[in-house]
Parts: C-alpha cells; structure tokens; sequence
C-alpha cells in the first residue's frame, strides 16, 4: 500500500516510516521544512509538503494513498487546548477523502484520555472531560462511513526520548532534584518505539473499521522508579514532593506526575499477534547518556513537537 503519514519526521512518525517500508509498503510522508523532506528521502519514503494547520495539504496526501496513518500532534501543553482543536480538525480533514473508500485511517491517542487509577482496556471509553478529542473524531468519522481505527499510546521511549519522562528529566535537570509525588507509587505504562511502530503496521494492515489498540509493553512503572533512574543518570539526590508542592515544582507536568496511567493491551496482541520484545522503560533510562544534550531535545518548557 501507499500510505500517507503525519508526523512523518517526528520522534513516533519516523519509526512507523521505517517499519512500514522495511515491510514492502510505500510511504508518503509529510514535511513542512526542507530537513524534513530531506530525512524522509534518506529513509527511502515520499514527501508530500504541508502542516497540521494546512487542511488542504492534508486532503490531498489523504486523496493519492491507499491508507492513512496520523501519528502528528503538537505537544506545546501551554496551549493544549488550541493543538487539541488543530487536531481535530486534521482528522476531520483526513478523513472526509477516505469516506466511503474501504481505505483504511489509523488515529493517534493517549492512554491518558481513558480510566484512572485502574488498568485501562480496549474496552474503555475515551474520557468527554479529557480536552484531546483524537478517539471522539475518529467516532464521527466511522459514523460517515470511514475505516477508521484509533491507536492509544502510553509513555513512548528509547535511550533519545521517554514521552512525558522526557519533560521529567528536564525539569529535574533544571531544579537539581528528580521528584515524585508522594509515595511515588503511581505508575505509567509504557512501550519501546519500535514496538509502537510494529503495532501501527500491523493494526493498518488489520483494516478493521472501528477498533482500539493499546500500545502496551509495560502495564505501570512506578514514578518512584522512574525518579530513582533519572536521578541516578543524572547524579542528582531524589525527593517526594507533597500533591501541594507538585504544581510549583513541575509547572504544566503537575496534571500528569502525580496520576496512575495504566493499561492492558492483553487483547491488542490477542487480535493482531503483537508481541513487543524491546527493552523497559527503566532500561533505556539507565542506558541514556545525561551528560549529552540531543539536538532535538526538550527542556522544562513546554515544546513544540515535530509534524
């Protein structure tokens, strides 16, 4: 197939770029910048000019391929709201060319938009109080006859990035502690990148109009943990802060340090056969290198992420 993807040059979206042209498929990827289109070319994939923001641009890619894969969303938490409606209106962009088509559309999500507190499920519906709205837009888009599936992804990670672990590092890099809340025994499941880019082709390749999918290697990893292994890369001591002290301490990232965010992805690899076999979480902290700054990394602020 020929299948058209967002956040083609991102951390998640260059992954999926890899896995699905390693499995013989073509790959149209979208850049808005010439380092962009120049990495996507490197990988062997197309590249189709435009941004999250440029709906036609979007209509257009989503109009030349077979399928389509949306993994883009702009990860600035200052204005969350405003990219939560960017996105909606993507996903909505691309799939009004995909109606009626049989093309399958796979969309992006967050463990963090299901249950609290206990482990989330396929099952599980997306919270109306969460403001990202991926999985509600997608249900639209199935109402209209489109074959849309969503993928729910939890902290994603190599020894490079660690989705919202990433943020941690920096603000404990910053204030010369690594922090928990409380016990620290709120835990966030997690998956390798390359395990989440394996699902992804294989959920496209499923076509099944409708589903959910749990990007799941790891059902919870302790915060306290994950405190411990940043602290110790970083060489820097570990402390609990109280839920009053968190706001101050993680600014933005105080709406999530403290919360459980675990799943289950046991019927995920049921129906498509996934198996992820990349190292934890914890290993790939121990691994990192805190002493080297990637030139893609983010700081404590927030930060605008690759589309």
């Amino acid at each position: 197939m020929k299948i058209f993807v967002t956040g083609a040059t991102g951390f998640i979206g260059s992954a999926v770029v890899k896995e699905l042209i390693g499995a013989g498929h073509q790959v149209l990827g979208l850049a808005r910048s010439d380092s962009g289109a120049k990495s996507l070319i490197a990988a062997g994939a197309e590249v189709h000019r435009g941004s999250l923001e440029d709906l036609d641009s979007l209509r257009s890619g989503a109009a030349v391929s077979d399928a389509v894969i949306h993994t883009a969303f702009v990860h600035d938490f200052s204005k969350f709201a405003e990219n939560c409606e960017i996105d909606r209106r993507a996903i909505e962009a691309l799939g009004s060319v995909l109606e009626a088509s049989e093309r399958p559309m796979l969309v992006t999500s967050g463990l963090a938009t299901t249950a609290e507190g206990r482990l989330a499920t396929e099952e599980d519906d997306p919270s109306p109080a969460f403001p990202r709205v991926s999985e509600t837009a997608a249900e639209r888009l199935l109402k209209q006859g489109v074959r849309v599936s969503t993928v729910r992804l939890p902290q994603v990670h190599d020894t490079r990035k660690q989705g919202l672990v990433t943020y941690t590092i920096a603000v404990a890099r910053e204030k010369g502690v690594s922090a928990y809340v409380g016990d620290g025994l709120n835990r966030w499941a997690a998956v390798h990148v390359l395990d989440a880019a394996r699902l992804y082709r294989l959920a496209l390749e499923k076509q099944e109009a409708g589903a959910r999918y749990h990007a799941i290697a790891e059902e919870g990893v302790p915060a306290r943990e994950i405190a411990e292994a940043i602290g110790l890369g970083l060489k820097v001591p570990v402390v609990s802060k109280s839920p009053e002290e968190a706001a101050s301490h993680f600014g933005w990232l105080a709406m999530f340090a403290g919360r459980d965010l675990v799943g289950s992805s046991a019927e995920t690899r049921r129906v498509l056969g996934w198996r992820p076999i990349g190292p934890g979480l914890i290993v790939d902290l121990e691994q990192m290198r805190y002493s080297e700054t990637p030139a893609d990394s983010v700081s404590a602020a927030p930060a605008r992420a690759s589309r």
